[in-house]
């Protein structure tokens, strides 16, 4: 989410009620899962960082409010963050040294691991449908949702060939 946020600072200052409803309009339906103080702790992080500036606007009537501006190193990480191809999560790891642990040393049913991982995703992949039904399909956060599922169903592939290599394993 800091990149989220500088990169929004970088079109315009905002302060962080601005910045927090940028940021739940883009991630539609997925915003439940945002807190509204993380932007606030994440302000103050790249406050510390040297990667933001506030300043304090005057307002009348009103309690002062703290708008944020980028600074020159802000911009230089909103360019590398740009920039970077790297995506985190490719492959799920954990997941696969668990099926290997069980395969090697038998303290768990390598089959119904996968059968029982498989159910979870499809659970998961299900919930992201009903979302995305209710979802006006303009909206920003529909296509956060489309790459969700389709990591899903990649993952949902992966386990059938998991479960294949099993299958080969098992029966020499």
């Amino acid at each position: 989410m800091r990149e989220a946020i500088l990169a929004l600072l970088a079109k315009e200052p905002a302060h962080g009620y601005d910045l927090h409803a940028r940021l739940m309009r883009a991630l539609g339906p997925a915003r439940e899962a945002m807190n509204p103080g993380q932007v606030y702790v994440t302000l103050a992080r790249l406050e510390r960082a040297g990667l933001v500036q506030p300043q304090d606007v005057k307002q009348s009537g009103r309690p002062d409010k703290r708008v944020y501006t980028l600074t020159p190193a802000g911009s230089e990480r909103v360019s590398q963050w740009l920039s970077d191809l790297s995506w985190s999560k490719v492959a799920p790891v954990e997941f696969h040294l668990k099926l290997i642990a069980a395969a090697q040393t038998g303290l768990a049913d390598p089959v119904s691991l996968v059968d029982a991982q498989r159910l979870e995703l499809l659970r998961r992949l299900r919930e992201l449908q009903d979302l995305a039904r209710g979802e006006d399909a303009d909206s920003e956060g529909v296509l956060l949702l489309e790459g969700a599922a389709l990591r899903l169903q990649a993952d949902i592939r992966w386990l059938e060939t998991c479960e294949r290599w099993l299958a080969e394993r098992m029966s020499r």
